[in-house]
């Protein structure tokens, strides 16, 4: 049985008949031979047939209680059954049963295995009387079966499927939509409607989906980003090569082959970069980081770079802040936002880095005095070779990867990356966990 929902009800309904069958056989063996102060089914039965068997026998003789006790034979299904008086002695044949009478008062409260049966014992008020009854187990259990019985476990069997039911259709849900994001359906997803176990696996699936389909159009976004970026150089390096060859100024194309190799490095580099963020969590190095530190060593290397573009690198005294985290990850992010900025600042101008801790969270923010970007454009920012610029001009130098970078880097240490226009400029907001 290979079906989840098979198993679960099988085993519902084997719960279920083993219950009733218990029920049945207590209420057969559960019983006091001597007492009528609420009486087992059984005891009530033997007492009113005691009764009838008693009265048959005193006023009709042996011919009345033999009707008697055969009527009650066939309606119990019983083998036999016995009146004794004091004695221990059959009234009917004279047989003595006293071993019988011995063994049934040894037992008490509960019916014996003997001739051949389940034996039931019942004994007169006045001891006058005693009344035996014996059943072969099948017939017990037939006998205490009645109708209601089988209504119950028919509509315990239906809620049991409904239930197996229940449980199972999310997980089928759950195995159609693996079939088909599994076959190329990237959109599939589970049901998320359920609040229990099941409903949680939907939506670790839902989210793991999500994530898949993310990475695999950021792949394909890449791929064909990629193949943009490197066509335009190549095919400057192939015009400089012609050139050389001619010996048509010699030293030009030299000097161009070389600024096209080195921008092809830049890119495989930044690429190499992007891939090795993606691997293995457990490679990168978690350590205590002096946030504050870190961004002053930044503002100090990057300040030569600002000073070269006729702009000034400022930052107001931070606070000690420490986060957990890989520091080259943490300091490739912070350095590629302020690069950024420093590209875009007017001449004359400042970039303003500041460091502050609130709420739990460490802020870093980079403002520029530049021309900002457009609103619409703010959502993209960060995405993989995307440039405000749209024909895609280098004159500003980069290749679009560098805030691409710097995100995923934050993202790795469970951090935001985001970007506003603060009239003039642009403000970048780097925020970690403290």
């Amino acid at each position: 049985m290979r079906s989840l929902f098979a198993k679960i009800l099988a085993w519902f309904v084997l719960t279920l008949v083993v219950t009733v069958t218990a029920s049945i056989w207590i209420s057969a063996l559960s019983y006091n031979p001597y007492s009528t102060d609420r009486p087992a089914p059984f005891s009530m039965l033997l007492s009113v047939e005691l009764s009838e068997a008693r009265h048959a026998w005193e006023s009709g003789g042996a011919p009345a209680l033999e009707g008697e006790l055969t009527r009650f034979r066939q309606v119990t299904r019983a083998s036999e059954v016995i009146l004794t008086d004091a004695g221990g002695n059959d009234v009917l044949t004279g047989q003595s049963h006293a071993g019988l009478v011995k063994e049934a008062h040894s037992w008490a409260r509960y019916p014996f295995s003997g001739r051949g049966g389940t034996t039931f014992a019942r004994f007169s008020g006045d001891g006058k009387y005693t009344l035996f009854m014996v059943v072969p187990p099948a017939h017990l259990f037939l006998a205490n079966l009645q109708a209601t019985h089988l209504l119950v476990l028919v509509l315990a069997v239906l809620l049991c499927y409904a239930l197996a039911y229940h449980l199972t259709a999310p997980l089928r849900r759950l195995r159609k939509a693996l079939d088909e994001f599994g076959h190329g359906d990237l959109g599939a997803r589970a049901q998320e409607s359920r609040r229990d176990e099941l409903g949680e696996l939907s939506r670790s699936f839902n989210g793991m989906a999500d994530h898949i389909q993310t990475l695999l159009n950021a792949e394909r976004r890449l791929l064909l980003d990629i193949s943009h970026e490197l066509r335009s150089p190549l095919a400057r390096l192939s015009v400089a090569v012609e050139l050389a060859r001619s010996g048509e100024g010699s030293a030009l194309p030299l000097d161009r082959i070389q600024k096209e190799a080195d921008r092809l490095n830049a890119l495989i580099t930044q690429l190499l970069d992007v891939t090795r963020m993606e691997g293995d969590p457990a490679n990168r190095r978690q350590e205590r980081v002096k946030l504050d530190q870190l961004v002053g060593e930044l503002v100090d290397d990057c300040s030569i770079e600002a000073k070269a573009r006729g702009c000034a690198l400022t930052l107001a005294p931070p606070p000690q802040i420490a986060v957990e985290g890989d520091s080259e990850l943490l300091r490739r992010a912070i350095e590629n936002v302020m690069r950024n900025a420093i590209r875009y600042a007017p001449p004359q101008s400042k970039v303003e880095v500041a460091v502050s801790n609130g709420s739990g969270h460490a802020h870093v923010r980079v403002r520029d005095y530049g021309p900002g970007v457009p609103e619409e454009a703010l959502s993209r920012l960060f995405d993989p070779f995307y440039r405000v610029e749209q024909d895609r001009n280098r004159g500003t130098g980069g290749v679009g990867l560098g805030l691409s970078i710097a995100r995923r880097a934050v993202e790795l240490h469970h951090g935001t990356l985001s970007a506003s226009n603060a009239s003039p400029g642009l403000l970048v907001d780097i925020e970690l966990p403290v």
